[in-house]
């Protein structure tokens, strides 16, 4: 088989791992243009330097001897099968990475054989990548669970970060859908690089040019969905793994249905939930929150119509409004709207002078929801109630359901205009110099019909002028005036 047919086989198996998303764009060089792209393999991920650089994503083979239900590389399943030797690998690798489609190298594998077996293939292709050809660039790889602690060690020392995916998040479901797997298998490794991290942090420090151990750490995955385990359980998980192994991080995946398993969900879960799990998992690790407090009470699952920090700030809204002249740094980071950086740059500011909601602005505060919850020097922005079911309304950010239809413009027309004949009325949009011109058709008839008339006023400009939508600030009242005979205008009245 053809080095670019394996390329396609495994980097497609590879896809269901989601440290990093696939790029999708195929460009071939082009005359007078430095550079191109291919589609297979190539994915993002953020150094720990913060910036973005592109891996290739790529099984070492998608040959496996285990029956795992949720995994379209199980043994049972009938599906293209390759395996890269680990000098085709290597050299593609670097291939790649001299013609510039890539900038480091995702490698992970299915279970060819035995775990250890497995294993070493990975550690021959990343000693090819880094002895042979001298490549220092960044490398994530997967550890086999089971696999020899001698072979974990060395291929740690060659890799930058390493992860073991747990993949289901309790015991039962893993011996329920993944019965070749063990919790002890999938555990050990992750013990035993946490311990070597410590211990080799303790080396460098004796020894500068000591070879470092995962310098960017270890990670996980779960699979969402494909079990009944709710959000909380997922959570408190996630909480537990951060604390015991001092992950860098955990992924989360929707399960995605597979064919002819009875025995799992047909249906794929919303990503919204994988994407509040993402959300929930920042407040874990940056924002001081506890699993208990982003899941209080007889919560089971995150609420998927808001952010988990504006359910949290509502569920405790007796804490609130927050003074931001005085509240500390951890207090500031509990305020929807407020972030770490801007949390930062609060209390920096502070030092020179009281700050208010203009200065809160420019400083990075999202006023948008923010604004429930901070005073600036004893007052809030505006004069809004401390209701739960009232933020819950004005914070939910997905207030259309499945459900809803969308509304043509003329579904609720209370009534009609007759004015000028000609089927035909401009309205204008007055910005500064700019204007801009749409067209409204009325209905065959001898006078045109148009808009969606919502309150009829008498007006000083115009003698029935019905107002299709007036909009009120503390500077300035527009409205949108219909004239007999006449065009359609934007006139604006200053206060």
């Amino acid at each position: 088989m053809e080095i670019m047919e394996k390329l396609r086989i495994l980097a497609d198996s590879a896809k269901y791992d989601v440290a990093c998303t696939s790029s999708g764009v195929d460009r071939g060089a082009r005359k007078g243009m430095l550079g191109s792209a291919v589609s297979c393999g190539i994915c993002h991920s953020f150094a720990a330097d913060g910036r973005c650089i592109s891996l290739l994503k790529v099984l070492m083979t998608n040959y496996c001897v285990y029956d795992c239900r949720y995994c379209v590389n199980r043994v049972s399943n009938d599906v293209e099968r390759a395996a890269f030797t680990p000098d085709e690998l290597a050299g593609l690798m670097i291939d790649f990475y001299k013609r510039n489609y890539i900038e480091g190298l995702f490698l992970s594998s299915a279970v060819m054989k035995n775990p250890d077996y497995t294993m070493e293939l990975l550690y021959k292709t990343l000693e090819l990548v880094r002895t042979k050809y001298r490549f220092n660039g960044y490398v994530h790889v997967k550890a086999i669970p089971g696999a020899s602690k001698e072979l974990i060690t060395a291929v740690g020392f060659l890799a930058d970060r390493m992860s073991v995916n747990i993949e289901l998040p309790s015991s039962q479901s893993l011996e329920q859908l993944a019965p070749d797997k063990t919790k002890e298998s999938i555990l050990a490794p992750m013990t035993q690089v946490k311990n070597l991290k410590i211990q080799n942090k303790e080396e460098v420090k004796l020894y500068r040019n000591a070879p470092k151990f995962v310098p960017a750490g270890q990670s996980t995955q779960l699979i969402v969905g494909a079990t009944p385990e709710p959000d909380k359980k997922i959570i408190t998980l996630a909480e537990g793994l951060y604390k015991k192994f001092a992950l860098k991080r955990v992924f989360y995946s929707a399960y995605i249905p597979v064919p002819k398993q009875d025995s799992l969900p047909k249906v794929k879960p919303p990503l919204l939930r994988e994407h509040r799990l993402y959300q929930a998992d920042f407040l874990l690790r940056f924002y001081g929150f506890a699993a208990k407090e982003i899941l209080s009470g007889e919560s089971q699952n995150l609420n998927p119509n808001m952010d988990p920090k504006c359910q949290w700030a509502i569920d405790n809204i007796s804490m609130f409004p927050v003074e931001v002249n005085k509240a500390d740094y951890y207090t500031l980071l509990r305020v929807p709207g407020i972030g770490q950086i801007s949390a930062k740059k609060i209390t920096d500011a502070r030092k020179t002078g009281s700050l208010d909601f203009d200065n809160l602005k420019k400083l990075g505060v999202v006023l948008k929801r923010a604004r429930y919850f901070i005073t600036c020097k004893g007052k809030m922005i505006d004069k809004i109630s401390l209701v739960p079911e009232v933020l819950y309304m004005k914070l939910s950010e997905n207030k259309i359901n499945e459900s809803s239809v969308q509304m043509s413009l003329f579904d609720l027309m209370p009534q009609q205009i007759e004015t000028s004949s000609g089927g035909q009325f401009l309205y204008e949009e007055k910005a500064g110099a700019n204007k801009t011109r749409h067209t409204v058709y009325g209905e065959d008839s001898d006078t045109a019909k148009a808009g969606l008339l919502i309150k009829n006023r008498e007006n000083d400009m115009a003698k029935t002028a019905p107002l299709i939508n007036e909009r009120t600030s503390s500077t300035a009242k527009t409205a949108l005036l219909i004239k007999e005979g006449a065009e359609i205008g934007w006139i604006g009245k200053a206060n």
